[in-house]
């Protein structure tokens, strides 16, 4: 057991020493027997003797054949009498150990010692004996009694020892009969406390981030698309274009595009666009085709009925007219103008130069993502269905006819415009509502083509390697989208109609409508950020009517009285507060939390110091609301 400790050297085994004097009767009375009558002293101490076989002169009891019940019995021989006892306990030497740091004994000990009978005591063999034995340590029974932990009195020169042994050693060699109590005595002792290791920053760790607050304007990208458009619609025109000033009540024309070098034809003719304002303060889109003479009042007839078609995905036309406003005849056609938009052409097909992508020179995107192809493909052919249906041909339907008004938001272009220029008198008038002919739905249907395989190829003349353009197709694109554009590019049939379109479009017609319901929602939550920005501003505008007005500044009464002096000291609570530092604080979301409060008159209190901080008033948001409408009512009445 781990209880046993081996001495350093043999010399300090163990010390014999003279008996103590007593009285002489006791010792005749009791004469020394011989030393073949002693029970070995290593019999009452360790239960056994390794020298019992080896010439040990004591004498060894025979040792039971099973262990006895209680270890009392086995380990105290019978004695004759009570004198036989203290003769021997007289007689018995002392153990004076080597060299011990442990503390003495406890009183509990000392009880137990001398419960013990005297006649477990005998006089200890020669030193020699106990050469090859580990000495006996009282002191591990008193701390393990009282505390559970051998280490509370040992010092670290009995630790270190102790720690190298085995605590089994002994049980199994020495001791096989305790073996069974050893076990049951364990269960006494409390168990150990598990040491949870933690890593070594753990008190470096820290709650995660609160969720951010909810914001009170719309987003920044939103933001920024929305000031960069009304940043274009308020553009002035550059010097030096010798343009007209009006242009039958449009004024203020800024060119789209380049009017010098090369131009855009528009069939045999060129065209230009212009953006305008006109007599409502719209901003509005003027096609101008240059050199055109009009032969027939006749042909606006299809500008007219233009004018009735409102589709999301068709610019609305407006009307129609001629001028020499720009030197020749002109035929002008008014559209919708939708700022920051441009057509396909320079969305996804015309070259742009690489850019810098995370540090590294890439070019772009050779190819247009398949499901923006599909939003592309159900906007058109939306917007061909609402003009046959009115028995109109849109035939503008091209790469730079067709432009990007927004995030995969397409809007057919110049539409009527074919119309006026390719007017014929011999052609039968249109009627609404009735269909138009086939060749013109095939017209339709071949240009649609024409344009999913430019956008597929990032070709505009992709149809003229057609073989070619296929396998692009059908490498990069899904069978769905290669039987789209093939439908379109077939040979014209006499039931064949845009409506056989959406039967092959099937089910992503429900995933076009989730995105745009998924997009209307985001745009009512960031339109309800910026709800309560007019109540705010109406409570702005109150301020600056009531406070500081210059035909008071000589009245005292008006500032510095009533309620117009709580609303001066509210005044400098939200907008004049400084740190303990004199600092002026900047805070919006203080302005803001503030103004809210106010608006909607709560019962919070606040306090208001002068400036002078001679005066504190203690008031409520309800207060202060109350005295801003009667001063704003009492200034309205003057």
């Amino acid at each position: 057991m781990a209880f046993f400790a081996r001495p350093q050297s043999a010399s300090a085994a163990i010390k014999i020493v003279a008996p103590t004097a007593v009285s002489s009767d006791s010792t005749k009375s009791s004469p020394k027997k011989d030393s073949t009558q002693r029970q070995c002293r290593n019999i009452l101490i360790y239960g056994s003797c390794k020298f019992q076989d080896k010439g040990c002169i004591y004498s060894h009891p025979p040792r039971p054949s099973t262990p006895p019940s209680a270890p009392a019995p086995m380990l105290q021989p019978e004695t004759p009498s009570v004198s036989a006892k203290l003769s021997q306990a007289v007689n018995a030497p002392v153990f004076v150990p080597k060299s011990s740091s442990l503390p003495p004994a406890s009183p509990t000990f000392s009880r137990a010692q001398a419960q013990t009978p005297a006649s477990t005591l005998s006089p200890s063999p020669p030193a020699s004996d106990y050469d090859e034995n580990d000495p006996y340590d009282p002191n591990y029974y008193v701390s393990n009694e009282n505390n559970g932990l051998y280490n509370m009195y040992a010092t670290d020169s009995v630790v270190s020892p102790m720690q190298a042994l085995d605590v089994n050693s002994y049980s199994k060699s020495y001791y096989p009969q305790f073996q069974p109590e050893y076990e049951q005595s364990l269960e006494y002792f409390p168990p150990q406390p598990n040491f949870i290791r933690q890593p070594l920053d753990y008190h470096l760790y820290s709650l995660p981030l609160p969720s951010p607050p909810p914001s009170y304007f719309i987003s920044p990208t939103l933001r920024t698309d929305l000031h960069l458009r009304s940043e274009i619609i308020h553009t002035a025109p550059a010097p030096g274009l010798n343009l007209p000033d009006e242009l039958q009540g449009y004024h203020t024309l800024v060119p789209l595009e380049s009017t010098s070098g090369e131009r855009r034809k528009f069939g045999n003719w060129y065209s230009t666009v212009y953006r305008a304002t006109g007599k409502d303060g719209h901003g509005y889109v003027l096609r101008r085709v240059s050199d055109f003479r009009l032969m027939h009042q006749a042909a606006f007839q299809s500008i007219e009925q233009w004018r009735l078609i409102r589709h999301p995905n068709i610019v609305s036309v407006h009307e129609a007219f001629t001028t020499r406003s720009f030197g020749d005849n002109s035929l002008v056609v008014a559209y919708t103008y939708h700022p920051n938009a441009q057509t396909l052409y320079d969305a996804h097909i015309k070259p742009r130069a690489p850019t810098f992508v995370q540090g590294r020179l890439q070019a772009a995107q050779p190819h247009v993502p398949e499901r923006t192809l599909w939003s592309y493909i159900i906007q058109i052919a939306g917007a061909m269905k609402a003009a046959h249906d009115q028995g109109l041909p849109v035939r503008m339907i091209d790469v730079s006819k067709v432009i990007v008004t927004g995030r995969n938001r397409v809007r057919i272009s110049s539409c009527g415009l074919a119309d006026v220029l390719t007017y014929s008198p011999a052609a039968p008038p249109r009627v609404p509502g009735v269909p138009i002919p086939a060749e013109q739905i095939q017209e339709d249907l071949v240009m649609f083509g024409k344009l999913i395989m430019a956008l597929c190829c990032n070709n505009v003349v992709a149809t003229n390697n057609f073989g070619k353009s296929l396998d692009v197709v059908t490498q990069h694109y899904s069978a769905d989208l290669k039987n789209v554009a093939l439908f379109c590019l077939s040979k014209p049939g006499a039931h064949k109609h845009i409506g056989q379109l959406f039967d092959m479009i099937g089910s992503r017609l429900l995933t076009e409508m989730d995105d745009l319901q998924n997009g209307m929602d985001y745009l009512e939550g960031e339109l309800m950020s910026e709800l309560e920005n007019a109540r705010l501003v109406r409570l702005l505008t109150k301020f600056g009517f009531i406070n500081e007005r210059p035909e008071f500044a000589r009245d005292p009464r008006w500032s510095e009285t009533g309620d117009r002096y709580i609303i001066k000291l509210f005044r400098d609570y939200v907008f004049h507060q400084v740190d303990e530092r004199g600092r002026p604080i900047v805070s919006l979301s203080h302005v803001l939390s503030c103004l809210n409060k106010l608006d909607a008159g709560t019962d919070e209190r606040i306090m208001l110091v002068s400036r002078d901080e001679q005066s504190v008033l203690v008031v409520s948001y309800k207060d202060v609301k109350a005295c801003i409408a009667s001063a704003f009512a009492d200034l309205s009445q003057t």
